[in-house]
């Protein structure tokens, strides 16, 4: 995608931060009957950078974002990840391929433990054989026994602490990091978060702010966040992209796109 790329005339001519690609997204569009949800974006994600995708709602964040995932067939339009076509990939491929994701209403296995619900997310990664598990061989024991303890290494690294409490009996803030850390268990080289402070108090979307950062300069993980949080978005963003109506109407610095009439009157408000 060019410099001064952008959508229906309008949008805000800047480039993300320099870096290489990880992500490029070409004239993705998708349509539900004849309702068009997503129209035709363009986008990139370089490599060690936080991307935010923010709108008002209805914009078609979620579905763009299920359309990088695998769990949309984009009606038009290509997804190319780290040199490689994904579009229309499965989920499972998707993952295979370093793409994680949560989820904007949370879906956790609510009757395991933290800490299982974290091994689920290592599963693209383990080695095992259905029959090595039937025959429980060595090999599985000291592979389930490295799981587990990894496991619990992400959990004490996103912060929680009640690692064998059953998910539905953890409070929702940690519901939330539950999430991310079984994310982060399939070892993404992108990892997409859809409202992770959504339910959060101050304090703890700070905590997640400093987590995106860390694992962005510690763990070499580039994040695509949609958040309506605004404090978040324009501290934690290197470059930000604006919905409306499924169509990309500005993107640029947090700087940038707080300053632009056409955010300010689809979403940001007088308040910007």
């Amino acid at each position: 995608m060019s410099d001064q790329q952008q959508s229906g005339g309008a949008a805000v001519a800047s480039s993300p931060p320099v870096g290489e690609t990880l992500m490029e997204v070409t004239g993705v569009s998708k349509v539900f009957g004849g309702l068009v949800a997503v129209n035709d974006v363009n986008f990139i994600v370089p490599r060690k950078a936080i991307v935010s995708l923010i709108g008002p709602n209805g914009a078609g964040k979620t579905t763009f974002f299920n359309c990088l995932t695998g769990l949309y067939r984009p009606t038009t339009g290509r997804v190319n990840f780290d040199g490689t076509d994904i579009t229309a990939k499965r989920p499972d491929i998707v993952t295979q391929a370093g793409i994680a994701r949560t989820f904007q209403n949370i879906k956790l296995f609510r009757t395991m433990t933290a800490t299982e619900n974290v091994e689920v997310g290592m599963h693209p990664r383990l080695r095992s054989r259905v029959t090595g598990m039937i025959l429980r061989t060595p090999f599985v024991r000291r592979e389930e026994k490295a799981a587990r303890e990894r496991a619990r290494e992400i959990l004490s690294s996103v912060g929680l602490k009640r690692m064998d409490e059953l998910a539905m009996n953890l409070p929702y803030g940690d519901q939330r990091r539950l999430e991310i850390a079984r994310a982060l268990a399939s070892e993404p080289k992108l990892l997409l978060l859809d409202e992770p402070t959504a339910g959060m108090n101050p304090q703890e979307s700070e905590e997640l702010r400093t987590l995106m950062e860390r694992l962005r300069t510690e763990q070499d993980i580039s994040i695509l966040l949609i958040e309506h949080d605004m404090k978040v978005v324009m501290n934690v963003s290197d470059h930000i992209t604006v919905l409306d109506h499924g169509e990309k109407i500005a993107e640029g610095s947090p700087q940038e796109v707080r300053q632009n009439p056409r955010v300010i009157e689809a979403y940001l408000g007088s308040q910007a």
